[in-house]
């Protein structure tokens, strides 16, 4: 067989950067005695408890109350399953409930993952021959910039300063993309401990971002991946829940409040076109050309976990953030005793007061070159933060993710960080 053009490929795929988080992977298996602030998955005491084949069964007398006979609830697990999915209601219910979002069920569509959920939506909204752009934040998640390069859609930075995008700044981007005959069409936006920033965005500057995303056209495509760490009683009403002109499409995930291993999302699309079709049914039909339909005995797994607590995600999500705020703070303390102050002049930091990431900022390169030698002589890891910038942002900057980490690991972990960074 012949061998292939390297040239011959999608050009999406020979991006450097999709492969940044491959390169990390690979560096963490080659030193695996090193301490890793590199992935922000959940730690495996968050999902101990969890016996799929209990949660199942629970599922399974949900589907009996509801008048499913035992031949028709097999068929319901193991058969292909409806593309929209299975707990679209469950999921509508507990957004009604622990949010104050009321969707109808058919608004809401199951995906496997928030990853397919975004890729899906961006699909939708955007067509590259019409010119269309997405705008993301600058720094911001890289699974965001990753589906939109391989969906071949150009894309415009909105600047993340630490405290999320400003409406002004939007107002900008958009202005410069009108300029050269381009359309903003959506921005990919978590307003709540967001990767990798850890940035919160207030109040004031959620309805002032809502207000000119309404004034510009532009659509806003909430990640709540990271809502559920808030402090309790210091929680800032989400995007959808402020929205009032149907101008926010929210993606939320189970991979953090539930089990990552399911993989499973979801897409709130409450909006409908001026032909009279329902935004959530084209999301529909994307998601049957990537995947058919979200696994069913998945969503068994995961309805059996909403049903155990009360049919709430805020209630499924409580049960875990005490462990990740509890993570967060141990880091926050460990990097003042180990490196001093935050606001320090050749090393600082942010103090977030949920999610899984702290951003760093030192007086070297944060490479590469800087990665390997701190897994080789100091056996600690970390994110470069250029791997989330669209540009050259981000090269004296790191990211350190705590939430898969035990307490004791987190303070021996920046014992030897703060080695590297003063090295």
């Amino acid at each position: 067989m012949s061998r292939l053009a390297l040239a011959d490929l999608s050009a999406a795929v020979l991006d450097p950067r999709l492969g940044s988080m491959t390169f990390l992977n690979e560096i963490t298996a080659r030193y695996p005695g090193a301490i890793s602030f590199g992935p922000g998955a959940p730690h495996d005491e968050a999902f101990e408890a969890v016996d799929p084949a209990r949660l199942m069964a629970v599922f399974e007398r949900h589907l009996a109350g509801r008048g499913l006979e035992p031949g028709q609830i097999r068929r319901r697990l193991l058969q292909y399953g409806p593309t929209r999915g299975l707990l679209g209601e469950m999921i509508a219910a507990s957004l009604r409930t622990d949010e104050a979002i009321t969707v109808d069920p058919d608004q809401v569509v199951v995906t496997v993952g928030a990853q397919e959920a975004l890729v899906a939506v961006l699909r939708v909204l955007h067509d590259p021959a019409r010119g269309d752009v997405v705008a993301v934040t600058d720094p911001g998640y890289a699974g965001a910039h990753g589906a939109a390069r391989i969906l071949g859609l150009e894309m415009v930075g909105v600047p993340d300063d630490g405290r999320g995008p400003h409406a002004a700044a939007l107002r900008t981007v958009v202005t410069a993309a009108e300029r050269i005959g381009r359309r903003v069409r959506s921005l990919v936006v978590a307003p709540d401990f967001a990767n990798p920033t850890g940035a919160e965005m207030s109040l004031a500057a959620r309805l002032e971002l809502l207000a000119e995303a309404e004034r510009l056209g532009v659509l806003l495509l909430e990640d709540t991946t990271y809502r559920f760490t808030a402090p309790p009683g210091a929680e800032i009403a989400s995007l959808k829940a402020l929205d009032r002109t149907q101008q926010v499409v929210q993606i939320g995930t189970f991979a953090k409040i539930g089990v990552p291993g399911a993989r499973l999302g979801y897409v709130v699309a409450d909006q409908s076109t001026d032909a009279g079709t329902a935004l959530a049914d084209h999301v529909t039909t994307v998601k049957g050309v990537l995947t058919v339909n979200t696994s069913p005995i998945a969503q068994a797994v995961i309805g059996g976990l909403l049903l155990e607590h009360g049919g709430s995600m805020r209630r499924l999500g409580d049960r875990r953030a005490g462990l990740y705020r509890r993570n967060l703070r141990v880091l926050l303390e460990a990097l003042r005793r180990h490196l001093g102050d935050p606001h320090g002049e050749d090393v600082s930091w942010n103090e977030p007061a949920g999610g899984f990431f702290v951003r760093m900022s030192v007086n070297k390169p944060a490479d590469e070159k800087l990665l390997r030698r701190s897994a080789e002589d100091f056996g600690v890891l970390w994110t470069p933060m250029r791997y989330f910038s669209l540009g050259d942002g981000g090269n004296r900057q790191l990211r350190l993710a705590c939430s898969s980490l035990d307490p004791e690991q987190i303070d021996e972990g920046v014992s030897r960080l703060a080695k590297v960074v003063r090295d």
